[in-house]
């Protein structure tokens, strides 16, 4: 039995897919119905309003004054579970009463 190039992507890929264009579609109404009302989230118990939908790690730490700077690591905080170390990369998706904190980005044990 041989696959026809016309056949497309297995199912599972296709539902996957479907899934992750519907998540998109519900999170752009979402956003539409909020009517231009900004995001509260926290950096380190700082609040900030952003009417971005989602922002990068960069632009994250660029919302306090001064901006976050190389010597610390942001991470979201994610209840009951393990944080998430945010990288100046990363698109984190934007919703009420996201909270992230930082800390230094390098440890050194026992040093004074």
């Amino acid at each position: 039995m041989s696959i026809s190039e016309n056949e497309g992507p297995p199912r599972g890929q296709a539902d996957a897919a479907a899934a992750v264009d519907q998540r998109a579609k519900d999170e752009a109404l979402e956003f539409e119905a909020r009517g231009g009302r900004a995001f509260t989230i926290k950096i380190d118990r700082t609040e900030f309003h952003v009417h971005e939908r989602s922002l990068t790690g960069l632009q994250l730490r660029h919302l306090p004054n001064p901006p976050i700077g190389p010597d610390r690591d942001l991470f979201e905080v994610v209840p009951g579970g393990s944080d998430i170390k945010v990288l100046d990369d990363m698109e984190v998706k934007m919703r009420d009463g996201l909270r992230f904190f930082t800390a230094p980005a390098q440890i050194n044990p026992g040093s004074r």
